[in-house]
Parts: C-alpha cells; sequence; structure tokens
C-alpha cells in the first residue's frame, strides 16, 4: 500500500481541526486516498512553522491549505493526474 498523499496538522483542542477532519473524511471517501494526522505538539520546528495556521492540511508534502479544508479544490487536485 502506497504512502497517504494527505497529512494534516493539528494540535489538541483546536476546533477547526476538527472540521478538517471531518472534510478530509468526506474527500478521502469519493477519491479512496487516505490521510494521516500530525500533531505539532513538543515539536519546535513545526508548531513554529504552523502553530498559528492549524490545521494545515500537505498534499504530497506540500501546503495545500489552512484554517479550512477547500474541498472541492482538494478534490481536484487528487484526482487530476500527475506529471
Amino acid at each position: 500500500m502506497r504512502e497517504p498523499r494527505l497529512t494534516l496538522i493539528t494540535r489538541p483542542g483546536c476546533h477547526l481541526c476538527e472540521d478538517a477532519k471531518a472534510a478530509l473524511d468526506r474527500v478521502v471517501a469519493v477519491t479512496g486516498d487516505r490521510w494521516v494526522e500530525q500533531d505539532v505538539s513538543g515539536d519546535v520546528e513545526m508548531e513554529r512553522e504552523y502553530g498559528d495556521r492549524l490545521p494545515v492540511v500537505l498534499l504530497d508534502g506540500k501546503e495545500h491549505g489552512y484554517w479550512r479544508v477547500e474541498e472541492q479544490r482538494l478534490l481536484k487536485d487528487l484526482t487530476t493526474p500527475q506529471l
């Protein structure tokens, strides 16, 4: 099985993170992809990079968006063939 293309960067107690998890579940229900969660707690570098913008969605390791999941855009980007 290949690695998940989606990573959701979160922290405990983040209400927007809970919304983002539900949005990612809806997206992967359509595409068949998987996603993983990465918590910034205890990681100084990640907290510095993403702390003010959580949750952050990474697609193939690159930032796709933050605060809210743009579901239609993400669906399009996941289903468009990669070059």
